[in-house]
């Protein structure tokens, strides 16, 4: 979002102008953000056979999975209604991976129908699969490394403590499955978090992965995960792409030659791809100021941007309608949810009027996916900006959205 002539934009689309014609609430993302974080990796990781897994937990608009596809991005999907998401955006079902998280073995039979790649993620279910299909279908394992990485312990994943992944300290038990039934392991994958901020988390979990991997002589693919870290505000650390690219890139190809081929490498990024591209617009319904602060209540809450409630998440707070700082305020701005319901406190904003237009940066990653209809308010809209042009690529929610599953008991 650019500041042009007092008016910001997205692309050549003037922000004030998308918010009057499609409402507020509003979700906005920005496909060239996209782009340009799809090419970093790429560039990145330019030197090994690379493929781009996007972790579409993050954002499962269709509209946005068709733009990872035409950016020749593939899926990583956690449900079998991702999976069929991930079909309407054009994907292909050997372009997608299912990565379950202790899911009912029903889940894994039925993306196995639909020519997904399985990857499984606890040695029962890996039990069950042998029994039924042995090495008759390819599957990968999802293992957990023990190394600890992430902004938030709600958002770790490779700890010894977490859900997920087979311990590293069970491989004996892994390869007797293996062995057992014959199976083909074609693939090994790690997930160690999200926001990580220190490129030597990923290199020291590789490391983890890839003495494993001489265990299984019939790789095809390596999945080091995603958690790449973006900035929130100004001055931030970030993970720090080109140096991680050397670093795993000189390990990985080292590893092919001991190994004896090459092996793709796999990222599968979430977060990354789409958090900086998303912008949740609010409009400001009261400035009501309190004995001790000042508050700005805006028509959207915790039931559209769950983040900072639940992760004590940072968005950058921008008074889209106010640009000037000449004359500011400290603000805490929150949401008009029957709940403790805050997006920001003590920021520094220009000063606000009821009727602003609020803008709540970072927005394009676990935002709508996350997004409720708790007090029974309509979700928003959401509007992807690609080439210059902007399209609605889900309408707000109606009144029917909120009762078409409901039936009244006649009593």
């Amino acid at each position: 979002m650019q500041l042009i002539d007092n008016q910001y934009f997205i692309q050549n689309q003037n922000v004030l102008e998308i918010c009057k014609k499609f409402g507020t609430p509003l979700y906005v993302y920005d496909g060239a953000k996209i782009e340009e974080q799809v090419n970093k990796i790429k560039s990145a990781f330019g030197g090994v056979d690379l493929k781009i897994k996007y972790a579409c937990k993050a954002n499962t608009n269709i509209s946005v999975l068709k733009l990872m596809k035409k950016l020749g991005v593939e899926l990583d999907v956690v449900s079998p209604q991702e999976m069929k998401l991930g079909f309407m955006a054009g994907f292909s079902p050997e372009q997608i991976t299912f990565t379950s998280s202790g899911v009912a073995f029903e889940e894994i039979e039925d993306s196995i129908n639909h020519g997904v790649i399985i990857n499984i993620d606890n040695l029962p279910t890996l039990e069950k699969f042998g029994q039924k299909y042995g090495g008759s279908v390819p599957c990968m394992l999802r293992i957990r490394p023990n190394v600890e990485g992430g902004g938030n312990i709600k958002i770790m994943t490779g700890h010894k403590d977490s859900k997920f992944g087979i311990a590293i300290e069970q491989k004996d038990e892994i390869l007797a499955i293996t062995e057992k039934y014959n199976l083909n392991i074609v693939g090994l994958h790690q997930h160690t978090g999200s926001d990580i901020k220190d490129g030597q988390t990923f290199v020291d979990a590789a490391a983890v992965m890839l003495d494993l991997a001489f265990s299984f002589p019939n790789l095809k693919y390596m999945d080091f995960g995603g958690g790449f870290k973006v900035a929130y505000k100004e001055g931030d650390i970030v993970t720090d792409m080109e140096d991680l690219g050397v670093k795993l890139t000189t390990a990985f190809k080292n590893f092919c030659t001991k190994y004896g081929r090459e092996l793709q490498l796999w990222f599968e990024p979430g977060k990354y791809l789409v958090s900086e591209c998303g912008f949740l617009f609010a409009t400001a319904n009261v400035v009501k100021n309190n004995p001790r602060k000042t508050l700005i209540g805006v028509n959207s809450g915790l039931n559209h941007l769950i983040r900072p409630m639940m992760y004590d998440a940072y968005h950058e707070v921008v008074n889209v309608s106010n640009p000037n700082f000449a004359e500011t305020n400290t603000y805490d701005v929150v949401g008009y949810i029957c709940e403790t319901d805050n997006f920001a406190k003590e920021r520094v904003l220009p000063i606000a009027n009821e009727g602003d237009i609020m803008c709540f940066l970072n927005a394009g990653a676990y935002g709508f996916t996350m997004s409720s209809n708790y007090n029974s308010r309509f979700r928003p809209a959401e509007v992807l900006i690609y080439q210059n042009q902007a399209y609605l690529v889900r309408e707000r929610e109606t009144m029917e959205d909120i009762v078409k599953n409901q039936i009244l008991a006649d009593f």
